[in-house]
């Protein structure tokens, strides 16, 4: 069945980066939006960054001009880097994608496992 996958997250210091990575897998006829969402401790999901299937992104204003939301189409593949970080920025981060399956005519909402992104001061 289809499945995103996550890689990437890490224990860092205050300032450093990681990137993050989102596979999809299995039968994918194509994918619309991408996206990455967090979940702080002891906080609310939040949307970090979307990018659509055209390239247009946006993000949170906690992370502009710090991370950067890009996808390779060949690859189903949606990358999170994020850079200057900041222990505010402690989450589990989960990508999200709207894909249409073989075989389907509809886009479902898709969500990986989650990574945790840890940033310590």
């Amino acid at each position: 069945q289809v499945q995103l996958v996550e890689s990437g997250g890490g224990l860092v210091q205050a300032g450093g980066s990681l990137k993050l990575s989102c596979q999809g897998s299995g039968p994918i006829q194509s994918i619309n939006s991408m996206a990455w969402y967090r979940h702080p401790p002891g906080k609310q999901r939040e949307l970090v960054a979307y990018i659509s299937s055209g390239g247009s992104t946006n993000y949170a204003d906690s992370v502009k001009g710090r991370f950067t939301i890009s996808r390779d189409n060949a690859k189903n593949t949606v990358y999170l880097q994020m850079n200057s970080l900041k222990p505010e920025d402690t989450a589990v981060y989960t990508c999200n994608a709207q894909i249409k399956p073989v075989g389907t005519m509809l886009y479902l909402d898709y969500w990986g496992q989650g990574t945790q992104v840890s940033v310590s001061s």
